[in-house]
């Protein structure tokens, strides 16, 4: 078994760490606020002074956090993950950053401590079943040495070298943003056109929306947005997504549209709902 540090025990951290956890796995865990710790350092986890002292401890650490900023928070200094790391230290970083951060990561660790990226697709319901899709960076050596320990996470896909899991994260968001706007657009215009709400879903089963649509609905209809992603989070991804772009000179059309509604939402107070709340803002259900 392994001696897992994770660092980050938000929504996801903290449902990733139980899995390792009840995998067998040592677990030593680090957050910045410590009331999040005790629900598993109560089943067996040892609770870490700093990200530093979690790494020491660890001969794998993995990083949750929320963005760029705390990703560095956490990382750098002299109580951060690449103060305590070494030449024994594996660091999997597995947040939504984008790919600067992730170089910068890299870094800011010693000569010798190997790095992987994985971000993760998937929300609260598929890290706790251990269901979530790993886009892994990194070499082939440590990306295959890693993978029964990701594979307790979910599954993991190799999709090239360090960096290039921070860039398909972004990839895969970029679809769920644009899946999302276009969906509350056909529903706004159908309503705008007098068309029932039956009427628009029957039309949409017809559609390359289909399963979108389907899935949507009952939250749709009840207004009820169960929140296990939040909207300031997701804009957060879609300003990731813009800002690979424009380093690309890649003309995303369809992704600053997308990106202009979160926006707005998270601007108009809805940050700390679920991100797919944004369909009724696109919709005009605001308070």
């Amino acid at each position: 078994m392994t001696v897992v540090a994770v660092v980050g025990l938000g929504g996801m951290g903290s449902r990733m760490a139980r899995r390792f956890l009840d995998a067998g796995h040592e677990l030593v865990v680090w957050n910045r606020t410590p009331e999040k710790m005790p629900a598993l350092t109560g089943l067996g986890a040892v609770a870490a002074e700093s990200p530093a002292d979690a790494a020491r401890r660890a001969e794998v650490v993995v990083t949750v956090v929320s963005d760029p900023d705390a990703l560095r928070a956490v990382t750098k200094g002299t109580t951060g993950v690449a103060a305590g790391s070494g030449e024994a230290t594996t660091v999997i970083e597995m947040s939504t950053v984008g790919v600067r951060a992730v170089s910068e990561l890299a870094s800011a660790l010693p000569a010798g401590t190997a790095l992987l990226d994985a971000p993760v697709l998937g929300s609260l319901a598929e890290a706790e079943a251990g269901a979530l899709r790993i886009f892994v960076g990194g070499p082939d050596p440590l990306v295959a040495r890693w993978t029964p320990l990701l594979s307790v996470l979910g599954t993991p896909l190799h999709v090239g070298p360090v960096g290039a899991g921070a860039a398909a994260k972004l990839v895969a968001n970029s679809t769920l943003f644009a899946v999302l706007g276009a969906l509350g657009e056909a529903l706004a215009l159908a309503e705008g056109q007098g068309l029932s709400r039956d009427a628009a879903f029957d039309i949409l089963a017809a559609t390359p929306l289909s399963a979108q649509a389907e899935r949507r609905r009952r939250a749709i209809e009840t207004g009820d947005y169960p929140a296990r992603f939040p909207l300031a989070l997701a804009r957060k991804d879609a300003d990731l997504i813009s800002e690979a772009a424009g380093a690309a000179r890649t003309d995303l059309r369809l992704g600053e549209a997308a990106r202009s509604w979160l926006a707005e939402a998270d601007e108009g107070g809805w940050g700390h709902g679920d991100y797919t709340a944004v369909l009724a803002w696109i919709m005009g259900r605001r308070p």
